[in-house]
């Protein structure tokens, strides 16, 4: 009696993809040559990912979404400020990325050019600003809603490079535990949230606002 054939799942070909970058130090040529190295269909890998530099997109992706499962497993995390949820972000998100260091550092230096191989960051890029725009909250918002727009995309935009920083300096840590990562996130969202208190903003657009009546309407 023939034995049935195995069905691929999403996370059968994510493991795949990442234990041939591994093993071969480089990535396949093709689809074609993927699936026939690793004994499945192309029509297989097509009902789950367009392009391999598609999977290698989800890959980074997927780092943020178990992060965020993660966080939601703790009962205590909804009660958090947005600072204490960003921290708890971090360190979950850096575990990850530790329990897939060696995928990590060789995905992101196989390139000569570091802007390719940044490329496969955008789609976490994208849900790392979602999750930013989900935690944000009044106490770090400008009063004035014409401002509140730019302001979160500033929040955002900033957020982003900071996790760049922070990814680049995990990259280069060689602390045990990579205790130094744990320091730098630590100082450096501290660092951020002073600077997104938004109060002396407020009082400043406020101070903008009566000078700008006192000049028009004075004249009138």
């Amino acid at each position: 009696m023939a034995t049935k054939k195995k069905i691929i799942t999403k996370d059968d070909i994510v493991s795949m993809y990442m234990n041939e970058v591994l093993e071969k130090g480089q990535k396949p040529k093709s689809v074609y040559h993927f699936v026939k190295e690793n004994d499945f269909t192309e029509a297989e890998f097509y009902a789950f990912f367009g392009t391999l530099e598609g999977l290698e997109k989800e890959i980074f992706k997927l780092f943020l979404v178990n992060t965020i499962d993660l966080l939601h497993k703790n009962s205590d995390y909804q009660e958090y400020d947005m600072k204490n949820k960003m921290l708890s972000f971090y360190f979950t998100f850096f575990e990850i990325l530790t329990a897939n260091r060696s995928y990590v550092l060789q995905s992101l230096k196989l390139d000569r050019n570091p802007l390719k191989n940044l490329v496969q960051l955008t789609s976490l890029r994208e849900s790392f600003k979602e999750y930013v725009s989900e935690i944000l909250t009044d106490d770090y918002r400008l009063e004035q809603e014409k401002f509140q727009k730019f302001q979160e995309k500033g929040i955002q935009e900033s957020a982003w490079l900071q996790l760049m920083m922070t990814i680049k300096f995990w990259m280069d840590d060689e602390s045990a535990a990579f205790e130094k990562t744990d320091i730098f996130i630590e100082k450096s969202v501290n660092a951020s949230f002073e600077l997104m208190n938004v109060a002396p903003l407020n009082h400043l657009i406020d101070f903008g606002k009566f000078l700008f009546k006192e000049k028009i309407y004075s004249k009138q």
